[in-house]
């Protein structure tokens, strides 16, 4: 929702002072956010043994097919399908740039995640596929993503799950650190999603 700002009204009189503008707005709605960063893995094994140790744990493995559609606005929606008879169904807004981005999103669980798929397939056509199996570290406030893509290869994703009233620039503070901590280069970062470089992968293969 859009920021409501006092009214200032207009004085023939200029010995009037105006009413000083208030300082502080907010907003009625505030989608979750992230700050994201999403890079090419060289060495998988090295990330994945760090991950373990800045997390002081083995990680979580999570399977997921996630469906893609169009939608008219700007943004992405796709289907999440953990391939368990459970699911999430996920609006996100996000910039193409690599480096640290805040991605705003929202989302809400399905357990019939084939029938929606089919539906939302149906109303508003795929954009296409990405399957992948995803080891999921938790560093503090950061999701660690350690992701083997079907198509396309390893992958590092870091979600540093924004805290309320946390600026977004210590959002990229802490991408930046886990980044170094993880031997992660900044010449290996990505734009996009996983979606947009598969549809890439396609169109250069001639599909």
């Amino acid at each position: 929702m859009s920021k409501q700002f006092p009214i200032q009204r207009k004085h023939e009189d200029k010995t009037h002072k105006p009413r000083a503008k208030s300082k502080d707005f907010t907003t009625a709605v505030k989608m979750p956010s992230n700050v994201e960063i999403k890079a090419w893995l060289r060495d998988l094994d090295h990330v994945s043994k760090r991950a373990r140790e800045l997390s002081g744990s083995d990680g979580t493995v999570i399977r997921q097919h996630d469906t893609f559609f169009h939608v008219s606005k700007e943004g992405r929606l796709k289907l999440r399908n953990f391939l368990n008879g459970s699911g999430q169904l996920i609006f996100y807004e996000r910039p193409d740039m690599s480096g640290p981005k805040l991605s705003n999103y929202s989302i809400t669980p399905t357990n019939d995640p084939q029938g929606l798929t089919r539906v939302l397939s149906d109303a508003l056509g795929q954009v296409g596929q990405v399957k992948k199996e995803r080891h999921l570290y938790m560093v503090g406030q950061t999701r660690v993503h350690v992701d083997s893509v079907e198509g396309l290869g390893d992958f590092m994703e870091l979600e540093v799950v924004m805290k309320e009233n946390q600026s977004t620039d210590e959002g990229v503070a802490i991408a930046h650190q886990l980044m170094q901590d993880l031997g992660v280069k900044k010449e290996d970062l990505i734009d996009g999603a996983y979606m947009d470089l598969l549809l890439a992968k396609g169109q250069q293969n001639g599909h």
